[in-house]
């Protein structure tokens, strides 16, 4: 149920010392090959990780053989010292492995602003290279946590049209400042089919399309997301981009749905259904206008059946509605109809951990779901003393 579960491919997690708690915190995937393509989707965000770039460089060719992560330390907004660290750890990596560092992926995560370590950073490359091995994607799972308080994993097994299987695996970390833009926090996905770079993106991006990128917790863009995909082709399976990428996708929503469900301090997994919407993208836009009001938030931790907020939330967007004929339900009850008082909003249940929203726009065919959490004391008090 992880990285390791493709053939081809060794992780290990380790403690360097990074993190003051004394918890695993570095972790290596390693793709073995015979293939070692790759493809990979980053932050949009303006103010990228010196890891950031440097990954967006040396997976541009579409080859990847390793991907070194630390947590305990974003190295973001550290200028040329910062990217320096980033090229230095890559070169380490690289050494331990008998490679290219220009073939490294390098993934930092944690408090930004803040120089790495690199006196612990340096020698915890070297006890990974040690500690490869082929059962080691739970350990690496593990160390990249920060906030969060479970490993994320995932796997898929498929077959080709010949009857050949391959597997995707996956980890993932991440419980605050998900917002994506292409990418949701730290998330390595592995395969052992054959495909190449082209079709890898391809597949990626439609993947990441509809599962990371509609994961959104708190409204707040990382300056480090990095999703990336390696493919050793040590199955000999070839399958067909789509059956691939509906494979690649599932992993993804699993991972997605893990991120959302370990929200910090939420009390409640939320997800908002927009249907009936002229287009996909109005569907999306409405959803998302809703995730992100700390008002219906708010609400729904205090168990607050509160459908207003949701219309004035949809009300800000430019999607194409009337409305007078908008109808929302919240865990099957239709509290709001065609613009006004639906059913007696008490019979909601707002107990259980899922919660489901549904917004009807009465103009199209097209929907779109986002899971986001509702905003409570917890996560205040966790990220009012982050840095502290």
């Amino acid at each position: 149920m992880t990285v390791t579960a493709p053939k081809g491919f060794r992780a290990a997690g380790v403690t360097a010392g990074i993190k003051a708690s004394g918890k695993p915190d570095m972790a290596l995937v390693v793709n073995d090959g015979p293939e070692k393509h790759a493809a990979a989707v980053f932050t949009s965000n303006r103010v990228a990780a010196a890891p950031v770039r440097w990954s967006r460089q040396a997976i541009s060719d579409g080859r990847a053989d390793a991907v070194v992560l630390n947590s305990g330390g974003a190295n973001a907004c550290t200028g040329p010292e910062g990217f320096q660290n980033t090229h230095t750890t890559a070169e380490k990596t690289a050494d331990v492995l008998g490679i290219s560092a220009a073939d490294v992926v390098v993934c930092s995560t944690g408090l930004i602003g803040e120089q790495l370590p690199m006196d612990k950073i340096v020698p915890g490359v070297d006890a990974l290279g040690e500690a490869l091995s082929a059962d080691g994607g739970h350990d690496a799972a593990v160390a990249i946590m920060t906030t969060d308080t479970v490993p994320k994993e995932a796997v898929f097994t498929g077959a080709d049209a010949q009857g050949v299987e391959f597997t995707i695996g996956g980890i993932a970390k991440g419980a605050g400042m998900l917002a994506p833009g292409l990418a949701t926090m730290l998330v390595v996905l592995t395969t052992d089919a054959e495909a190449q770079p082209e079709m890898l993106d391809a597949a990626l991006r439609d993947a990441t399309r509809v599962t990371f990128d509609r994961a959104d917790s708190d409204g707040c863009m990382s300056t480090n997301d990095t999703v990336v995909l390696l493919a050793s082709g040590a199955s000999g399976a070839v399958p067909d981009t789509s059956v691939f990428t509906a494979g690649l996708t599932q992993v993804c929503a699993e991972l997605a749905r893990k991120l959302i469900g370990d929200a910090e301090g939420a009390a409640h997994d939320i997800a908002i259904r927009t249907f009936n919407a002229a287009s996909e993208r109005d569907a999306e836009v409405v959803s998302r206008a809703v995730a992100r009001s700390n008002l219906f938030k708010t609400a729904i931790f205090g168990r607050d059946p509160n459908w207003g907020r949701v219309l004035s939330a949809v009300g800000t967007t430019d999607a194409v509605f009337e409305a007078d004929s908008l109808n929302v339900s919240i865990n099957g009850i239709q509290i709001c109809q065609n613009g006004g008082i639906g059913q007696d909003r008490s019979l909601v249940d707002l107990e259980p951990r899922e919660v489901l929203v549904e917004i009807d726009l009465a103009a199209g065919n097209a929907e779109a779901t986002i899971w986001t959490n509702d905003l409570t004391h917890d996560y205040v008090h966790e990220n009012s003393a982050y840095s502290s």
